[in-house]
């Protein structure tokens, strides 16, 4: 394995006046400067004396040359070796999660660090993942591109600086509420949050998530409004993404995936923020095991090992709506629909 991090990376880092074809949205830290070897990369990101960065270390791995850095919150462990991206990484993860945090009525703090793998390639990413995801295996790397998050961990993989950075922050999401969640999301929420943490920018030298910015999913969003295939509300908060991936229609994933976005939107943001308090609370009871349920329902929701079925989806999903939001499904579902034909005209 040594010989691995004696290989030439020759990575030449090019910061001044570089163009980056709008594919980071994180901004140029000054400086030229040729990196040859990884443990001169480890050199470079020390000397940049990066406020979030703990530390930096060689990883000794099986796919690739790597390294680890360790934040506040996070210990990253990567073969992607772009000094860019590795430069303003430590940054992203710990805004992330103080975004997550703001999701809540109270932060939390997290005991130990999660745990994220960024791979070069798919190649890697799948070597990884057959290894690391057992019988779920086959399943993540139906995936075309992005990341998965399993057993603690977020994988991820090089789909452009962008791209990667929004699947770290989808992903991270996830990971986040698992940790630290008594109580499993139902898919619309859990979806809906992540989507948030998908754009971003960068000013004086930090992150911001820009939760109502994310063009990809509002363009989703007024192709499904335009072609008349938005899902119904109760089928909506019903759904199992799987249900949906499994159909291998893209109109009806990107349906799902753009109004549950909407959805978690429109709870904080409609009418002056009159759902606001209610979403928070649905969050801060599921954060700590208040939610209303029955014995079966109950168990999933605390369990991780038990799947989350399609069946628990639909009754918890739903239900929950029903409890912490508005029993009036008719009017809010006017509601909604009027408050993401604006969102796509904004």
């Amino acid at each position: 394995m040594a010989g691995r991090f004696a290989a030439i990376c020759v990575i030449i880092v090019c910061l001044a006046g570089c163009s980056q074809s709008g594919n980071s949205g994180l901004g140029n830290p000054g400086g030229v400067q040729r990196i040859d070897t990884c443990a001169d990369l480890v050199e470079y990101l020390r000397d940049r004396n990066l406020g979030e960065l703990k530390s930096v270390e060689l990883w000794d791995n099986d796919y690739g040359s790597g390294l680890k850095l360790t934040t506040a919150h996070y210990e990253v462990f990567t073969t992607f070796l772009e000094p860019l991206m590795l430069h303003r990484l430590p940054g992203f993860m710990e805004s992330a999660y103080r975004g997550y945090n703001d999701q809540l009525s109270e932060p939390i703090e997290t005991a130990n660090k999660f745990t994220v793998y960024l791979f070069a390639d798919r190649g890697q990413w799948e070597d990884f993942t057959s290894g690391f995801a057992g019988e779920q295996a086959e399943l993540f790397c139906k995936i075309k591109a992005g990341a998965y998050y399993h057993n603690g961990a977020c994988v991820v993989y090089n789909i452009g600086r962008k791209r990667t950075f929004s699947a770290l922050g989808h992903e991270g999401w996830h990971q986040f509420n698992s940790r630290h969640f008594e109580f499993r999301l139902p898919s619309w929420l859990d979806e809906g949050v992540a989507m948030l943490f998908e754009e971003y920018r960068a000013e004086n030298g930090r992150i911001y998530f820009e939760l109502g910015r994310n063009d990809y999913r509002l363009d989703a969003l007024k192709k499904t409004l335009e072609k008349g295939k938005m899902i119904p509300l109760k089928e909506l908060l019903a759904t199992n993404p799987g249900e949906v991936l499994a159909t291998d229609e893209t109109e009806a994933v990107m349906a799902f995936y753009s109004q549950s976005y909407a959805l978690v939107r429109f709870l904080r943001e409609a009418d002056c923020g009159t759902w606001l308090g209610n979403y928070r609370r649905l969050l801060a009871d599921g954060l700590n095991g208040d939610w209303p349920l029955d014995k079966v329902s109950r168990r999933i929701a605390k369990d991780r090992n038990v799947p989350r079925t399609v069946l628990w989806n639909r009754i918890v999903g739903t239900g929950l709506f029903n409890r912490y939001i508005s029993d009036d499904f008719g009017r809010t579902e006017r509601e909604y629909l009027a408050f993401c034909r604006r969102i796509v005209e904004d």
